[in-house]
């Protein structure tokens, strides 16, 4: 069954072609298995709720008849402006238009939550630009920049709110602009296109315009909410979407509802929020966190950008996904929310994701797999200026700034063929990472630090779950010893100056390029030589090396500008004699790279890594390789293109690819 929807038809039909539904919902109300949703152009602004699951076979399918014609909004017009004093202007809304969710009185905040400054969930805007909001109406008359928010310019524009008896009061100060000659809107609605139920999977989306939700910060223990996502079900497929003005998140790919769990820390206090992340987990198998049941998600060609927490968030119900060619920039750069679920990407327990050819950029971090990033593979993506601009100062409570976090796991985690230009290329506080023929402008950060915390003067361990090989159910629970990594055939460039001598690879903002970090982790050989393999093992002699820095693997890298080198790497290339230089240049909406690394390679060649190579991380004993469990052959360069059948360092199989067209 084909059912059409048109906001522009004459009276609200039966979703035949000759009598379309004025709104895509009431389609949603009776589209099942098998079923397509036909939406014309037009700005819809509603939130849609699918209420019927689809099957593998039969897939519920929503398309916008024009590729981004159809606008599924949270935001209302709002006009009826009054001139106040100066730039400010004011007008009321009846809070009648809210239901039983007001976002002007409703606060951005919960666990993990860091900014000193309480935001409301809803936003004013200025056609497409979210205006930033101010605690009192002095600031807001005032207009001044904020010294936090990467735009400066953009941080001028302000807005405020008050309640005054059963009516929303707003203010803005649009520098000189007159809001009665503007297009103006506040968000409304707290999603956009949701399910409000669990199960309700294999929905495509394809091909819309979703903006300007009134979203709910979605940390990891929480229900996470965002203006698009399938709320705990399975297979869903978001396509060719441009998603964009998220108070919080653009893409939820996240947690069941469990009133019990929700938000735990934040309103019980009495549980460490460690723990209440462990706790979520286990819950998790009660609520059918099973491969059967949850993920397997397809995001694929959306651009998502100007969302204020992340772009793609998701705790657990985006195990087995894949996040493809997409465009994600510009997340979480007001600095006006700040805490520890802000990146392009953020997801907890990304088992077996893929995320692969997209780029990432100007986000406040690029990619964060916090927690189980068990078989995760980020792969032949380009991340760039994923760091602060010059001059802005660092927003109380925001997180620091890299292009590739992984956050407390066991591994296996692959990062792989990436170019990877911000200042911090990876933060590892984890173990049984793979970094291989990446491009690495950055430092590695947080390097045997970021785990354990000191309290009451003695060290508390923060034990996290490995699983079952590509599966969710918990295998066991470990902290992180550190190490247990490779890192093969990359490229690695001094690229920024070194401004601190005194910060060490255990800080988040290290700014020393290369492998010589990893000098405190063992060969694997003397690693193996203290566990008496040759003898009946002595259990109290052999505790101090259970609990002792893991091996790490560390071969056929090129260091550029005096990067730093491993101390047992026998064979790898450093260049001495010439600097080099590495540009990322937009030109005509393009990105290509200008470079001179491939003419100073002079024929330096690597082995090709496979699984074999990389072997097992310890703590799950499971191998980098593909989620089917087939074996991963690195023969294949940032493009796809062959390698042959040896291969240099870096993402690219030889220096005339270098030179192609990055996105």
């Amino acid at each position: 069954m084909i059912y059409y929807v048109n906001v522009a038809a004459a009276q609200n039909g039966n979703g035949s072609h000759e009598s379309p539904f004025q709104h895509i919902d009431d389609a949603a109300r009776v589209a099942v298995a098998g079923d397509e949703v036909i939406v014309m152009p037009g700005v819809y602004r509603e939130y849609v709720n699918p209420r019927n699951a689809g099957t593998e076979e039969k897939r519920i399918v929503y398309r916008s008849e024009v590729p981004l014609g159809a606008v599924i909004t949270g935001a209302e017009p709002l006009d009826n402006w009054v001139h106040e004093q100066g730039n400010v202007w004011s007008t009321r809304v009846s809070n009648s238009i809210f239901g039983d969710y007001n976002p002007y009185t409703t606060y951005v905040c919960g666990d993990w939550y860091f900014a000193p400054t309480v935001r409301h969930t809803g936003a004013v805007f200025l056609g497409e630009r979210m205006l930033y909001e101010t605690v009192t109406l002095e600031e807001c008359i005032a207009g001044q920049a904020d010294p936090c928010a990467w735009s400066q310019e953009e941080s001028t524009f302000k807005w405020f709110t008050q309640q005054d008896k059963d009516e929303t009061v707003l203010y803005v100060n649009l520098q000189g602009k007159d809001p009665n000659r503007e297009t103006m809107e506040f968000s409304v609605r707290r999603n956009c296109f949701m399910p409000d139920q669990n199960g309700v999977g294999y929905i495509t989306l394809s091909g819309f315009t979703v903006q300007k939700a009134a979203t709910t910060w979605a940390p990891p223990a929480a229900y996470q909410d965002g203006m698009v996502g399938p709320h705990w079900s399975r297979g869903w497929i978001i396509e060719d979407c441009e998603i964009s003005n998220s108070k919080c998140c653009g893409i939820s790919l996240g947690k069941y509802c469990d009133p019990e769990n929700d938000m735990y820390f934040y309103t019980k206090h009495v549980k460490s929020p460690t723990q209440m992340e462990r706790d979520a987990v286990c819950r998790g198998q009660y609520h059918g966190w099973l491969k059967e049941n949850v993920g397997g998600h397809l995001i694929r060609r959306c651009h998502i950008h100007h969302c204020e927490q992340t772009g793609i968030v998701g705790r657990m119900g985006g195990v087995f996904s894949t996040i493809e060619d997409c465009h994600i920039h510009h997340i979480c750069n007001s600095q006006q929310l700040g805490g520890a679920e802000t990146a392009g990407i953020k997801l907890h327990a990304a088992i077996d994701v893929t995320i692969r050819r997209n780029h990432i950029h100007h986000c406040i971090m690029g990619v964060w797999c916090d927690w189980e990033a068990q078989g995760a593979r980020i792969t032949q993506n380009l991340l760039h200026d994923n760091h602060r601009p010059e001059g802005v100062l660092p927003a109380e409570g925001a997180m620091f700034s890299n292009d590739v976090f992984i956050e407390v796991g066991h591994g296996p985690t692959l990062i792989d063929n990436n170019l990877m230009l911000s200042k911090v290329s990876v933060a590892i506080p984890s173990e049984g990472i793979a970094c291989v023929h990446n491009l690495m402008l950055g430092s590695f950060a947080l390097i045997n630090s970021g785990v354990d915390s000191i309290v009451n003067g003695q060290r508390e361990p923060r034990y996290t779950p490995y699983h079952i090989r590509h599966r969710t159910e918990v295998a066991g629970f470990m902290t992180i010893l550190h190490g247990d990594d490779r890192i093969y055939n990359n490229i690695f460039v001094q690229h920024y100056p070194i401004m601190d001598k005194e910060k060490t690879p255990q800080d988040t903002d290290y700014e020393v390029v290369g492998t010589a970090p990893f000098d405190i982790f063992p060969t694997y050989d003397e690693w193996i030589s203290h566990f008496m393999m040759d003898q009946e093992p002595n259990m109290n002699a052999l505790a101090t090396y259970h609990f002792g820095h893991l091996p790490v693997w560390v071969e056929g890298n090129a260091y550029f500008n005096g990067a730093t080198v491993w101390k047992h790497e026998a064979h790898h290339w450093v260049c001495t004699k010439e600097q080099a230089k590495v540009e990322l240049v937009q030109k005509d909406g393009a990105y290509r790279l200008q470079t001179n690394v491939y003419d100073l390679l002079q024929g330096f060649q690597d082995e090709l890594i496979n699984s074999d190579t990389l072997g097992k991380a310890f703590e799950p004993e499971q191998r980098f390789e593909n989620p089917d469990g087939t074996d991963i052959v690195f023969d294949r360069d940032y493009f796809g293109a062959s390698r042959g059948k040896q291969t240099i360092p870096g993402p690219f199989a030889d220096g005339e690819a270098a030179r192609r067209k990055m996105d």
